[in-house]
């Protein structure tokens, strides 16, 4: 040992060994926590995959830059290409290169200036995490030393990883999974060997990549680094010669924008909030479904462009996982003018008749009606409400069945009514619709018809929800999963191992099956009223329930539509809400949904039969309600809870004489000559309107002439206009007069005779169409009427005088 080397070691250890030993513990752990922690902290993109790791968009990091988040991995064509134009020796030295080095320092003294700094991949992604300070021999030494402690706590692979994430690839790009975006429009992993010799020569010089700038030099160096990589037989000749012969890339691309509005969506529920820690989000979305969800709405928006309505969206779920396979909030390309930023699929919006089923099947599950009961359908007033069907016409009665087919107004607010408002109102925030948040009275009854606002995510949820509970209830034997009502996700989620046993409840919590099958049973079909008012069969190619949907003036067309394995919901409008007149959910939603379905995978299987929810019953062949004894009867499947169902409220017993002509009674006819009769009867009002649609439809007999009093006893007539004591809002016409009031009323016979009285003054008659238009002054007034028979009917009612706006 040397003298001075000796010496020193005597003084350290012999005369001061705890201070020695201290210092180099100190040494020690100065440098072990040397490395800046983070080692990079710098803002990156919020970046959105689709279920596979594919890019569908990105939002620009918050200090500006295209700043990727740190990817596990680095391809092996930019990885081999890197290490040769920086550090050939990266897998060999501890962080610090000896012979780089020395081959640096001869460069910089033959030229009399710095023109290669011998750094290693190590010591640049040191000197990236600090900062990039001067360059300055200092700076050189502290980048020497930390990048020894960087290979201590980092592999080799990482290291790369590390310097691919935050090198400076030219403009607000930063790291190679933006720059490979940016420049070649694709993911890092399908670049070619011209490709990722551009990128790995790029960090050195970033200035090179302005078009039109410095071509020359860019192209020069990346030919230079691939005849390196042919020398030292990484690629072959031929590889070498078609990379060389790639043209260098121009101008940046844009970034994929596959799913804007799921990307905002993601980033402010998720990332903004901090549920989500990273900011590369995975999602459950398929990519190729995504490009065709996209595709079909440019489509139909060009069609539907020319009757100024401008925006559609469109949601995709699969039924089983409850996965968001496409998620569309608005057109691409509709303009800002337009709203293309606004996300329709979480916007509140009229629901329309697109909740009609879910109360068509809270009743059967209920047992209020069977799908064949019948239901008014008539003119009427609700507490001022006066609901009115799409085509203007009235059936006087229809099974609920084909009022849910061809979305009939006027008897789904009578089955509300039936239902309970408050009932319904709690029901629908049960399956999730979450827009529903002011009281029952607040909405009344025309909640059924869009007098309430859902979103497309609730709504096509609540009919995925019914869709997975039905695919279940043959697997669980015959028991029902709670979890089966849940909210969509659009990231993914562990895979559901079946239900335990003690989880599966007998009843359901939501909707049984037996009453979700028949209503998907009856949104297999579809009417609707054509130009010459005629009702129209619309059908689909694939086998789906669906259900269109229009709000109140035209503002909102709505489509959905499920199969055992996809639900799919469709909203068509102007996102500011403006109104157009054909802007209705059977033209403009529901081929939309169509051509959705045609793309999806399928085999055409349909729900099973829940036939352990269902019971065989005899139900009256006319009504649809359960049988009296005097009924007609036919034997058919329905809920379980059909067993509730009230009996035909319409088939009457009703004695004839004997020529079956006259109905008689004990007190004109002996009992013995009595021929007793079950007849179908319907109120008059539902008579008026039922008898011109069913020619078949036969009234009760008149009484024969000696049984007077009896016939008096039997309601004749029956107001269609004024249906109850009711106040008449009135507005003055431009002559300073009260408009005229038209009053309608019904009466069993065809051909009777009418004679009106108003405040007990004959103002007229009418035969078989009973209208009469009244100008009444303001005040209370009594409307009576006498049929030729004597049978009276008294109405009063009160007119006032509507306040000018």
């Amino acid at each position: 040992m040397k003298p001075w080397l000796k010496r020193t070691y005597q003084f350290l250890f012999r005369r001061h060994p705890r201070k020695t030993i201290a210092g180099l513990v100190f040494l020690f752990l100065l440098y072990w926590f040397s490395l800046p922690r983070p080692l990079f902290d710098a803002p990156t993109c919020m970046v959105l995959e689709d279920r596979q790791g594919n890019l569908l968009g990105a939002r620009i990091a918050a200090d500006g830059q295209w700043r990727f988040p740190e990817a596990d991995s680095v391809p092996d064509r930019f990885a081999a290409a890197l290490v040769e134009f920086e550090d050939r020796r990266f897998y060999y030295h501890p962080g610090i290169d000896p012979i780089g080095l020395g081959r640096a320092l001869v460069q910089n003294i033959r030229n009399g200036q710095i023109v290669s700094g011998g750094s290693t991949l190590s010591m640049q992604v040191v000197r990236m995490a600090r900062s990039n300070p001067p360059r300055t021999l200092w700076q050189k030494g502290i980048e020497m030393v930390l990048a020894t402690r960087l290979e201590l706590g980092y592999s080799k692979a990482e290291i790369l990883a590390l310097y691919a994430a935050h090198a400076p690839f030219g403009g607000n790009v930063v790291g190679l999974e933006a720059a490979s975006w940016r420049y070649f429009g694709k993911s890092p992993e399908l670049l070619s060997w011209a490709e990722a010799a551009v990128l790995a020569v790029l960090p050195n010089s970033p200035a090179l990549i302005h078009p039109g700038r410095n071509r020359d030099a860019l192209l020069a160096k990346r030919n230079r680094l691939l005849a390196r990589l042919q020398q030292t037989g990484q690629i072959d000749a031929f590889t070498c010669e078609l990379a060389m012969a790639e043209p260098l890339p121009d101008a940046p691309h844009p970034l994929p924008r596959l799913a804007p509005h799921l990307l905002d969506r993601a980033y402010f529920e998720k990332v903004a909030t901090g549920q989500y820690r990273r900011s590369r989000v995975r999602t459950t979305l398929d990519l190729p479904l995504q490009r065709q969800l996209t595709s079909i709405l440019e489509f139909h928006q060009q069609r539907l462009r020319g009757s100024e309505i401008h925006n559609l969206a469109a949601l995709v779920i699969d039924v089983e996982t409850g996965e968001v396979l496409a998620y569309a909030g608005n057109v691409i390309g509709a303009g800002a003018t337009h709203g293309e930023e606004v996300d329709v699929i979480k916007a509140p919006r009229s629901t329309g008749s697109i909740l009609k089923p879910l109360l068509y099947a809270m009743m059967l599950q209920e047992g209020d009606i069977l799908p064949q009961s019948l239901a008014p359908d008539v003119p009427v007033q609700l507490s001022g409400y006066r609901p009115e069907n799409f085509n203007k016409d009235y059936d006087g009665a229809i099974p609920a069945r084909r009022a849910i087919i061809r979305s009939l107004n006027v008897p789904l607010v009578r089955l509300l009514q039936q239902y309970g408002l408050e009932k319904f109102h709690f029901n629908l925030k049960k399956l999730g619709l979450s827009t529903i948040n002011h009281p029952p009275d607040y909405y009344g009854l025309p909640l059924v018809l869009g007098g309430a606002e859902g979103t497309l995510w609730d709504i096509t949820n609540a009919y995925t929800c019914m869709s997975r509970m039905l695919n279940h209830f043959p697997e669980y034997d015959a028991q029902y999963d709670p979890q089966d009502f849940r909210p969509p996700t659009y990231l993914p989620v562990p895979e559901r191992a079946r239900p335990a046993r003690e989880r599966l409840q007998s009843n359901p919590s939501h909707i049984g099956a037996a009453a979700a099958w028949f209503a998907f049973d009856a949104m297999q079909e579809l009417e609707r009223p054509n130009s010459e008012g005629e009702w129209q069969y619309f059908t689909s190619s694939r086998r789906i329930a669906w259900k269109t949907g229009t709000s109140f003036g035209f503002r909102d067309a709505w489509a959905i539509g499920v199969n055992p394995r996809y639900a799919v919901g469709v909203w068509a409008g102007n996102a500011d809400g403006e109104g157009r007149p054909g802007l209705v959910g059977v033209q403009a939603a529901a081929p939309v949904l169509f051509d959705i379905f045609n793309r999806l995978p399928g085999d055409g299987a349909w729900f099973r039969a829940p036939y352990d929810d269902m019971i065989r019953l005899p139900v009256c062949r006319e009504s649809g309600y359960r049988n009296l004894d005097i009924c007609p009867v036919d034997t058919v499947w329905a809920p379980a809870a059909a067993t509730r169902v009230a009996a035909c409220p319409y088939h009457q017993l009703i004695h004839l004489d004997a020529s079956r002509q006259w109905r008689v009674d004990a007190s004109c006819e002996l009992p013995s000559r009595m021929q007793p009769q079950a007849w179908f009867v319907l109120p008059p009002v539902e008579e008026f309107y039922y008898r011109a649609k069913h020619p078949g439809y036969a009234p009760l007999p008149p009484f024969r002439a000696d049984c007077a009093a009896s016939a008096q006893s039997v309601p004749a007539m029956e107001l269609i206009y004024p249906k109850y004591p009711t106040r008449i809002y009135l507005p003055v016409d431009l002559d300073g007069k009260l408009s005229k009031t038209v009053f309608t009323v019904a009466h069993r016979s065809p051909d009777a005779t009418i004679y009106w009285h108003l405040d007990n003054a004959y103002i007229g008659s009418t035969t078989t169409f009973h209208s009469f238009e009244l100008a009444p002054p303001e005040g209370k007034h009594v409307l009576t009427l006498v049929d030729e028979e004597g049978r009276r009917l008294e109405q009063p009612f009160e007119i006032i005088k509507k306040p000018k706006q």
